[in-house]
């Protein structure tokens, strides 16, 4: 049975009453998450420990109906512990495949920094091409599959930075800040009457979004559609990023071509079918920001990343 493009969406928005019944506040996060999963896009959530980023993941599966496997970064880990390994059988005498924890729908790729360059590696192709290659053979990976990852702040110690072209295959970079003191009350009132938040099962999340919905909504949002001039209007605003004096990495092709996916995803959610620049400047920050460099002068007088870009979006022309 087909399903419409606005039963998609009612689906597809329901998602955010099913993850508040585990994690409070975050609604902004949690739609990012549902737009990357629209245009197959992958997610790095920032945050100090404590913020309920594994939580939300966990529960977000729950309510897309997908499977999710966990991997827990950590200095030791290998790539083969992602990816998978081939093994000698003695009982066969035959080698074969175990697969990793990537082959799943959804990847929690938990404290992603904890881990050197070498292991974080490991998912790049899998992120890129869908697929791994272990001894030589490629094999496919389940649709849909995304990878949200989630890391502490570079400054906590025990981390290892992500090198840029591992941060150019996410689509997003989401900050996880703390909840205010009223979201705050409400956690603990539910840890009083006795929330586990490690038994997602026992949270009452039900399922409801299906394959067929999800197919229906990422239609719809290839469906959207972009007037030259707004797409003009984002090539502006990468080619400002590179010729930002306080920036030595502007924005990649890859990075305007995400920003225009996301940016579709965002007017779908909308319940748009047309592209305006308003959802083009929602998601610059969290599509643009992990794919620019400060200079280090710049970075020392305090300027960040979301600073430089909102200059940007205050200086370029907004087409009409």
């Amino acid at each position: 049975m087909s399903v419409d493009p606005a039963q998609a969406r009612e689906a597809i928005v329901a998602v955010r009453d099913e993850v508040a019944k585990a994690v409070v506040g975050h609604d902004g996060v949690v739609t990012g998450l549902l737009a990357a999963l629209l245009v197959r896009g992958h997610v790095l959530l920032e945050g100090v420990p404590g913020t309920a980023k594994t939580l939300l993941v966990k529960a977000l599966a729950a309510a897309l109906r997908l499977d999710a496997k966990r991997v827990q970064f950590t200095p030791d880990l290998m790539p083969s512990d992602v990816t998978g390994q081939v093994l000698y059988s003695a009982d066969t005498g035959e080698f074969r495949f175990r697969s990793g924890p990537v082959f799943t729908n959804l990847l929690l790729a938990d404290e992603i920094n904890r881990t050197p360059a070498k292991t974080q590696a490991a998912l790049l192709e899998a992120m890129e091409e869908r697929q791994v290659s272990v001894e030589g053979s490629p094999r496919s990976l389940p649709e849909p599959f995304v990878v949200v990852a989630t890391q502490n702040p570079v400054e906590y110690e025990g981390t290892y930075p992500l090198p840029e072209a591992q941060l150019d295959r996410f689509l997003f970079k989401l900050q996880v800040g703390y909840p205010t003191a009223e979201q705050e009350r409400d956690v603990l009132a539910r840890h009083d009457q006795g929330l586990d938040p490690h038994d997602v099962a026992s949270l009452g999340i039900d399922g409801v979004v299906g394959t067929e919905s999800l197919a229906a909504a990422r239609a719809a949002v290839d469906a959207v559609t972009v007037e030259p001039a707004v797409l003009s209007y984002m090539v502006d605003l990468a080619r400002a990023t590179r010729e930002s004096p306080s920036l030595t990495l502007g924005v990649s092709p890859r990075g305007t071509t995400m920003l225009l996916h996301a940016a579709k995803a965002w007017a779908f959610l909308a319940g748009k079918a047309f592209l305006t620049p308003d959802e083009v400047k929602a998601m610059a920050l969290p599509t643009l920001r992990h794919r620019v460099a400060l200079r280090p002068e710049v970075e020392l007088e305090g300027v960040t990343a979301d600073g430089v870009i909102q200059g940007i979006l205050g200086a370029v022309p907004v087409p009409r």
